[in-house]
């Protein structure tokens, strides 16, 4: 047999392993990969996933999987770049406009996350609590939700929350009231901007915004560095 053909078996028999480990959760069918991505976008272009940065230059990011400063103690994404919807993006750049008329921006400490790498999170995380659950998805996977907080453009650093990034912590909680008064108020500016540009912040984590109507994407397992 031809010894690059011979290569080329034994990678797609461990890609189909190491997919078929990645959905026991759910039905492979809901997953979309690269090649069914492309012709949906084909049909949609608003479900396409654009690079956050390219359309709002003056966002900070700090993209803690593709660092090993997060819970998992190991990098995630080979590449530090930001991806959402296009929809999505759209309105995040009306939050940061208006922020920054009051010297606030926006930092990014997530985006779009394959599918692959929730599963990751959902086997090895200390408390699964504080992360998806791989039978039904993360907005992540669809491209529909974002981890971020406020800085100060002046300074670049951040207002002063509740908890740092991925705080597994009941403080994180977006209704958590045993806190500082700056921290309630600099918490509760970030919820009422993001909810007027059609994003809700979900309970347990005061970071985490799900866009509005992301029930219409499907959920994606693409690794960031194919897009």
């Amino acid at each position: 047999m031809n010894h690059r053909y011979l290569i080329l078996l034994m990678f797609v028999a461990c890609t189909l392993r190491v997919n078929a480990q990645h959905y026991k959760y759910i039905d492979s069918a809901k997953i979309y990969g690269i090649a069914r991505y492309k012709l949906q976008v084909k049909a949609n272009p608003d479900k396409q996933l654009v690079e956050i940065k390219k359309y709002i230059p003056e966002i900070i990011l700090d993209l803690r999987y593709a660092t090993t400063n997060n819970f998992m103690r190991r990098r995630m994404y080979t590449t530090a770049k930001a991806y959402a919807r296009l929809p999505v993006v759209k309105a995040l750049q009306q939050v940061e406009a208006e922020l920054k008329m009051q010297g606030l921006g926006l930092k990014i400490y997530d985006a779009y996350r394959p599918y692959s790498v929730t599963v990751n999170f959902y086997e090895m995380a200390p408390d699964t609590n504080f992360v998806a659950d791989p039978r039904k998805g993360s907005k992540h996977n669809r491209g529909c939700a974002i981890d971020l907080s406020l800085i100060n453009i002046k300074t670049g650093k951040e207002l002063d929350m509740p908890t740092g990034f991925d705080s597994f912590s009941r403080k994180t909680g977006a209704n958590y009231m045993d806190l500082p008064p700056q921290q309630i108020t600099n918490r509760e500016l970030l919820k009422t901007i993001m909810a007027k540009y059609g994003f809700r912040v979900i309970s347990t984590e005061w970071w985490h915004y799900d866009f509005t109507g992301w029930e219409k994407y499907e959920l994606l397992d693409i690794p960031v560095q194919a897009l």
